[in-house]
């Protein structure tokens, strides 16, 4: 998702080591062969989800981690950000005015790993199966807008819309249009098992245990064809418990990188105590933190909704808990996307016990308030349970709220969640693309991301789409600022944090600064020894 949203020399300015510490390459991790990144991010197989890897099924930052490196895409975001351009396709344009009709002419000489060819048929294909699969946990909405795909030889393929959508070309780009072989994935049900197969800049062989991954190889794809540069022959992910375990290995040089997700903790040590041989680098993060509600539940009616984002101080969350890694959001929208406004402390303003009172009284709310805060416990980084531990205090000793905070592994948390089984909980959204749009449709839209039963007709039926007919992405501000208003009157969500991104190295390793997106994905193929 970006039309010019992102500063982009601001970014490029970030994209640099907070420390640098002297050092030649180090033995172990940092000898010859693989690069080797470490990661926190589970990939399980389950009964309820026995295809984490599907790009039908899988919509999650950690799948979507994998996916980049092994499956292509028609369109891709370069790394500082900017319009689309294209990636298996060799060229991709609007053929009317009106952003109905999208046509991509594919590279010639495209095949997948196993010398496959890749046609104009494989990709409708791919993408059609995402839709005809319609999986309630998967990406599907990213492609709901489609009205019918179109092949014109083997390389030409035409996507018609049911409505103008200036994104499109974003959604092209994520994982959820991947393009992938028909004889490997079913048209009209999920892959199952770990395994994935397309055209991408790597192949893939993953290690597993006890149903779950721990240790991915990606070796390069010698039969690539597309924008991206290959800096490396091999880098293997190892999949950890915790960011501890995580960075006692990057000290004991058994892994090049830690990525996602690091404690605040070790970000804080590090920039405090750099160690000799390790690198800090700090990103720019799209990334947010937002309670969502089932708004049918009375116990978090509106008023109650309301009240909630009267009291909780996210200054002191941001602070206390995340340190340096997260900043204070008033809006859906980060700060550094085109059309953000502090919404929230436009409406609210700072943190007011007695004014959160006043709300509840108005609306003949008895309090306290109770019910409980759900949150996952093995998702989103070990600060999570400090998160809501501070959330549970602040509402309490209003005085006006009793909330219990409960944790959930994810794989059990995230069903119950668009269940409707919690009145309140705790989510982080990693954007798909850095547009505007991808940080309000997927939880004010038809078929929203949260199964939320919330809805206003005016982000619907007339704000949504009005956004999404600017080709000029900054002359939607005025709309995503009414956007931005409803979500702060009837509070579906309540935004919390926004976080940066920092990535752990060894000395030698090199393009670690552009081996994250600015939407926080992996990308692998930056990385090499030559520093």
């Amino acid at each position: 998702m970006n039309r010019k949203t992102l500063v982009l020399p601001a970014v490029v300015g970030l994209l640099a080591p907070v420390l640098a510490a002297c050092g030649s390459t180090d033995s172990g991790a940092g000898g010859e062969g693989a690069i080797v990144v470490g990661t926190t991010d589970q990939l399980v197989a389950s009964e309820e989800n026995p295809a984490p890897l599907d790009p039908a099924i899988g919509y999650e930052a950690g799948v979507w981690n994998v996916l980049r490196q092994t499956v292509q895409t028609l369109t891709s975001v370069p790394v500082g950000g900017g319009a689309p351009i294209p990636e298996a396709a060799q060229s991709c344009t609007f053929t009317d005015t009106a952003n109905e009709s999208y046509r991509c002419t594919l590279r010639p000489g495209l095949t997948f790993a196993d010398g496959t060819p890749v046609t104009a048929e494989d990709v409708k294909y791919s993408i059609q199966r995402v839709i005809d699969i319609n999986s309630d946990s998967g990406p599907v909405g990213l492609l709901a807008n489609i009205d019918m795909i179109e092949t014109k030889g083997d390389n030409q393929v035409i996507f018609h819309l049911n409505t103008p959508d200036a994104t499109f070309p974003y959604k092209l780009a994520t994982p959820a249009a991947g393009i992938v072989p028909k004889a490997k994935y079913p048209a009209k049900e999920a892959r199952t098992g770990f395994q994935v197969d397309g055209s991408g800049p790597y192949t893939m062989k993953p290690q597993t245990e006890d149903g779950r991954i721990t240790r991915i190889v990606f070796t390069k794809n010698p039969s690539y064809k597309g924008e991206l540069k290959v800096l490396n022959e091999k880098v293997e992910m190892d999949l950890f418990p915790d960011a501890e375990a995580m960075g006692k290995a990057l000290e004991e040089k058994k892994i090049h990188m830690m990525t996602r997700a690091m404690s605040p903790e070790q970000a804080r040590d590090m920039l405090v105590n750099p160690k000799k041989g390790i690198e800090l680098t700090e990103m720019p993060g799209l990334a947010i933190s937002y309670l969502g509600f089932n708004t049918e539940d009375p116990v978090v009616n509106k008023a109650v909704r309301q009240a909630m984002a009267q009291i909780i101080d996210r200054g002191e969350i941001a602070g206390k808990v995340y340190g340096t890694t997260a900043e204070p959001l008033y809006s859906l929208i980060p700060s550094s996307i085109t059309g953000h406004t502090n919404a929230f402390f436009n409406k609210y303003g700072d943190p007011s016990t007695a004014k959160a009172a006043e709300t509840l009284e108005k609306a003949g709310v008895k309090t306290p308030v109770k019910f409980t805060l759900h949150y996952t416990n093995d998702h989103y980084g070990s600060a999570t349970a400090k998160e809501f531990k501070a959330l549970q205090q602040q509402l309490n000793r209003s005085g006006l709220f009793k909330v219990d905070v409960e944790g959930k592994e994810w794989s059990k948390y995230r069903p119950e969640q668009k269940r409707g089984d919690y009145a309140a909980y705790g989510m982080g959204w990693f954007p798909d693309f850095p547009d505007p749009d991808n940080y309000t449709a997927p939880f004010l839209d038809k078929n929203n991301f949260l199964n939320s039963p919330y809805r206003s007709k005016e982000a619907q039926d007339v704000l949504i789409p009005k956004s999404r007919r600017e080709a000029d992405r900054s002359a939607a501000a005025t709309t995503y600022e009414k956007l931005q208003d409803i979500v702060a009157t009837d509070v579906p969500v309540l935004p919390i944090w926004q976080g940066k991104q920092y990535v752990a190295s060894r000395s030698g390793v090199a393009g670690v600064e552009r081996s994250i997106s600015a939407t926080s994905e992996l990308q692998l193929w930056e990385l090499n020894k030559n520093a």
